[in-house]
């Protein structure tokens, strides 16, 4: 598998950001959930989510 697979589109509807609660986008070329509203990507690890804070990486400005 790859880190970079599709993520299932109804997986996505049902993950929010662990920080700010908000919405999560998919960013498929660089495997990463991303929330604007906290500012953090968060790693899509063989298909699975990885969603914690300190697993996340600060979104440049």
């Amino acid at each position: 598998m790859s880190d970079t697979q599709k993520l299932d589109p109804a997986l996505l509807e049902l993950l929010v950001c662990p920080v700010s609660h908000g919405p999560l986008s998919y960013d498929e070329k660089a495997g990463e959930l991303v929330s604007k509203e906290a500012g953090l990507a968060y790693p899509v690890r063989d298909g699975i989510p990885i969603m914690l804070a300190e697993e996340a990486r600060k979104l440049e400005a």
